[in-house]
Parts: structure tokens; C-alpha cells; sequence
């Protein structure tokens, strides 16, 4: 499914129209990413924990040439499933 696909789908089950439905996932989608980019986590009740977590510097390997490579360290966005939707999935 894709980001169209999901607004339609939300649009109908909440009876809104296709434009207002966008407003609300793009606002949510902003949020998320200004609630990571500075560090915290989002906690969706019976969805999920978005957070932003810290990897370390780190050598690499090259596969082609086995050359290493210095990786440095960055934040990555992690989502990890909530219980209930690890469970509605095992169904």
C-alpha cells in the first residue's frame, strides 16, 4: 500500500474527504519527523514506538573489494511493533 492508497482507504473509513484525510497524515507524518529529529520518542497506543537511536562509528567492509571503510556515526529512525500489533498480525 502506498502513501495514496492509505489516504484513501483512512478517508473512507472516517468519512472525510480525500483532501482533508492528506492534511491529517501529512501533519502526522511532520510530527513524527520533528519528534524524532530532536531525539524523543512517539508511542501510538496498540501500533507501535517510533524513536531515534544512536549508532556508533564503526568499520565496514567494502563487499566488492574488502577494502574497510569508516562508517561514522549517525541517528537512524527505529520502529519497533507493539504488542497487540505483533498479535493481530500472528492471526
Amino acid at each position: 500500500m502506498n502513501k495514496t492508497e492509505l489516504i484513501n482507504v483512512a478517508a473512507e473509513n472516517a468519512g472525510l474527504t480525500k483532501k482533508d484525510t492528506e492534511r491529517v497524515l501529512n501533519a502526522a507524518i511532520d510530527a513524527i519527523t520533528a519528534a524524532l529529529a530532536s531525539h524523543e520518542k512517539v508511542q501510538l497506543s496498540g501500533f507501535g514506538t517510533f524513536e531515534a537511536k544512536y549508532r556508533a562509528a564503526r568499520v565496514g567492509r567494502n563487499p566488492h573489494t574488502k577494502e574497510s571503510v569508516n562508517i561514522e556515526a549517525s541517528w537512524v529512525p527505529a520502529f519497533k511493533a507493539s504488542k497487540a500489533l505483533k498479535d493481530n498480525l500472528a492471526k
